[in-house]
């Protein structure tokens, strides 16, 4: 039987670890706009990012692997809503940078 934090950990895992790739992605479309200071800013941003989602993913994995641990289920949500934050923040940055 799966528990709710099975399955909340089944949407983490695939979700944060495809989120790591949109951050790289970014990134590299970044660094081709040469926006100067703000982009550099923003891609240090987007690259810790990234690191949030991994751990993010990291947390999931763990959770899903072994049983009761709901406390790593927990990280990875938190986790993962911190890096989301961090993505929201580096596309207002990036909204008003190239206004």
């Amino acid at each position: 039987m799966i528990t709710k934090a099975e399955n909340l950990a089944r949407h983490i895992l695939p979700t944060s670890a495809t989120m790591v790739g949109v951050c790289m992605t970014v990134i590299s479309i970044i660094k081709l706009l040469h926006l100067g200071r703000a982009g550099t800013w923003i891609d240090k941003l987007l690259a810790l990012d990234s690191l949030i989602f991994l751990a993010s993913a990291m947390f999931s994995y763990i959770s899903l692997r072994k049983e009761s641990m709901a406390l790593f289920e927990s990280y990875a949500d938190t986790s993962f809503m911190l890096g989301l934050t961090g993505m929201a923040s580096c596309a207002f940055l990036l909204a008003f940078e190239l206004v």
